[in-house]
């Protein structure tokens, strides 16, 4: 009798759990509305809304290169399996076209369709969560005026039981922390606003925070560096690798412009964000750099040394070319490194010519890539280059690939970081890596400096071994 009474609670405790699950994961509809029966919006709405799309540079996410903006299916690899991007123009069949304003704060908000199903977190409503109620009509009423496109994504290609959309609500209930902003009344009001634009609808932390094992950001771990479309997304904190410390004027003319001359050029995701970032007013991008400068925080003595001593070396004049002379010849093992003739032969030309970015190789010794811990983003320049923009000027690099074999590949990027990473231990499985990243396994996004992208991920043939 007590087995049995013992077991019964067990069963009525699953029943309590069990239902107290499905009214936590279950959503109402929203109903539907025509877009025939909104009122018109007015054009300084859509106007600011283009602005707040830009900052959350959502047409990249949305968007398959060559198809119609906004309209959905591009590929999201992630460590769980693939996600579609959904198509939100205001088609009424495919798109978000039925969807009122409520539909479209919830999504936002809370990560809820208008039909009452829970949001990959692919879609990173745990940033958009901290967007205003105000900003959010803007940003719908910018979406609502787009051409409507009738275009249906690919299913999601997720195992079970991640195919299961109610699963998130768990998901959430460890993770998603909702909630509008809340500006700190200890920081300027510039602060406070680029706080709310990075954090916001911008949401660098989504690429730039790593992420655990169940894909929830690492909060302990804010702006540590992450990974997005098979690149590294590097740390925007006090780890910062780059060998000049970042400041405020260095991050705000890099998000306006798309490069900086002691830091490098934008690729990659990050040249879709500093692209869609010009249609900025240049009050929020200042703000976007205070905000980001302020978690990097003051370098150390000797970092702050070292990087005047690579100005000095490396910076450029008012005739805006670079001052420092071609590096002595290497000397002892450094010379007879099996890399060191490609390097001659293949990188030298430009990238110690004395021409600064964007027009000209950065030298190595200012770059992140090098001094980084992963060789994922030098790997992937050196296979796939940097094509050239559409229509003007841009930063360019032949692409290596077809030219050189993984070996080659990896014996180069081998000697760059002994050579120019400051005594920085070598780089572990290099030509895997390499390998693995030409193979077309391992997807990688290959954009130009303006951040369309021209390619597909598996850039090149593979290279006689």
């Amino acid at each position: 009798m007590r087995a049995i009474r013992v077991l019964s609670t067990i069963i009525t405790l699953f029943i309590i759990l069990g239902l107290a699950f499905f009214f936590l994961a279950w959503n109402s509809e929203i109903a539907p509305q025509k877009v025939a029966d909104r009122q018109p919006f007015d054009p300084a709405l859509v106007a600011h809304g283009a602005s707040l799309a830009a900052v959350g540079n959502c047409i990249a996410c949305h968007t398959v290169p060559g198809k119609q903006a906004f309209s959905g299916g591009l590929k999201l690899p992630t460590p769980f399996g693939t996600i579609y991007s959904t198509n939100i123009t205001p088609d009424e069949e495919t798109g978000i076209g039925l969807w009122n304003e409520a539909a479209f704060q919830r999504a936002m908000r809370h990560g809820v369709d208008r039909q009452g199903e829970h949001l990959y977190p692919a879609f990173p409503y745990d940033h958009f969560t901290r967007v205003t109620d105000a900003d959010n009509k803007a940003l719908y009423a910018y979406l609502m005026t787009r051409t409507p496109v009738k275009a249906t994504a690919p299913k999601n290609e997720l195992p079970f039981p991640l195919d299961v959309r109610p699963i998130l609500a768990g998901w959430k209930l460890l993770f998603f922390d909702d909630g509008a902003f809340t500006p700190d009344p200890q920081q300027s009001d510039e602060w406070n606003r680029g706080a709310y634009l990075a954090e916001g609808l911008g949401h660098c932390g989504a690429c730039h925070t790593p992420r655990n094992s169940l894909g929830a950001e690492d909060k302990a771990k804010h702006f540590a560096g992450g990974e997005a479309e098979g690149w590294q997304a590097y740390a925007i904190n006090a780890d910062s690798r780059a060998p000049i410390p970042w400041d405020k004027d260095a991050i705000a003319f890099y998000l306006r412009h798309g490069y900086h001359e002691l830091h490098g050029v934008s690729r990659g995701p990050m040249a879709e964000v500093t692209g869609n970032l010009a249609a900025l007013p240049d009050a929020d991008v200042e703000a976007i750099a205070t905000y980001v400068a302020s978690g990097m925080g003051e370098p150390s003595a000797d970092r702050a040394a070292k990087g005047e001593e690579l100005k000095k070396q490396f910076g450029s004049e008012a005739d805006g070319i670079v001052t420092a002379a071609v590096d002595a010849e290497p000397s002892g093992n450094l010379a007879s490194h099996p890399g060191a003739q490609i390097y001659t032969a293949a990188c030298a030309s430009c990238h110690e010519a004395g021409k600064k970015p964007p027009f000209g190789g950065m030298n190595f010794h200012l770059s992140t890539a090098v001094n980084a811990p992963n060789p994922q983003n030098i790997i992937n320049v050196t296979l796939f280059g940097l094509p050239p923009a559409d229509g003007q000027a841009s930063a360019v690099m032949p692409a290596f690939g077809g030219a050189l074999n993984d070996q080659q590949v990896a014996d180069l990027l081998g000697y760059l970081r002994q050579r120019f990473a400051d005594g920085k231990p070598a780089w572990a499985d290099l030509p895997q890596q390499v390998s693995r990243t030409r193979s077309g396994d391992y997807f990688v996004a290959v954009r130009p400096s303006e951040g369309i992208e021209r390619a597909p991920s598996n850039v090149g043939a593979k290279a006689a071994q």
